[in-house]
């Protein structure tokens, strides 16, 4: 089994915060790389020719946010579904937007799941805890 590497590109600190420490409480010790931006995230996960080449053979889990400075989650989304060195790693849509159209669009595009984020912090705790349990349990395909 391979270690699994946690991206997380998520621009509001208290959030990423949160997301973190939720994770760990539910034991999992795996790397977690943040981003604030996507402009960021995507330069790390296609590196610096563009190709994606460098993450072909990581095991690579993406917690995206959709509301992003700098660009959508959608964008993003669609992009690492896009590449065929990414598009094999689970995404999971994190975002306060609960619009059943963005919802369907990130399932069709390729996200694995979805989650609203609640706008009180204990609903938000609780969500990422069961993420976290998710994580544990979670096998990521191999990559040919």
């Amino acid at each position: 089994m391979h270690p699994v590497c946690i991206l997380m590109i998520e621009d509001d600190e208290g959030h990423a915060r949160l997301i973190e420490r939720n994770i760990r409480r539910a034991g999992v010790n795996n790397e977690i790389v943040p981003f604030r931006d996507g402009t960021s995230a995507l330069d790390y996960l296609f590196g610096p020719d563009g190709s994606g080449e460098v993450n072909a053979r990581r095991h690579l889990l993406i917690l995206l946010d959709l509301n992003l400075p700098d660009m959508t989650g959608i964008d993003i989304l669609e992009r690492v579904k896009a590449n065929p060195h990414t598009k094999r790693s689970p995404v999971i849509v994190l975002t306060t937007t609960d619009d059943a159209r963005e919802i369907q669009r990130c399932y069709d595009l390729g996200a694995n799941v979805y989650v609203t984020k609640p706008v009180n912090y204990e609903g938000f705790a609780h969500a990422i805890r069961q993420l976290g349990l998710f994580f544990s349990v979670m096998q990521i395909p191999e990559t040919p």
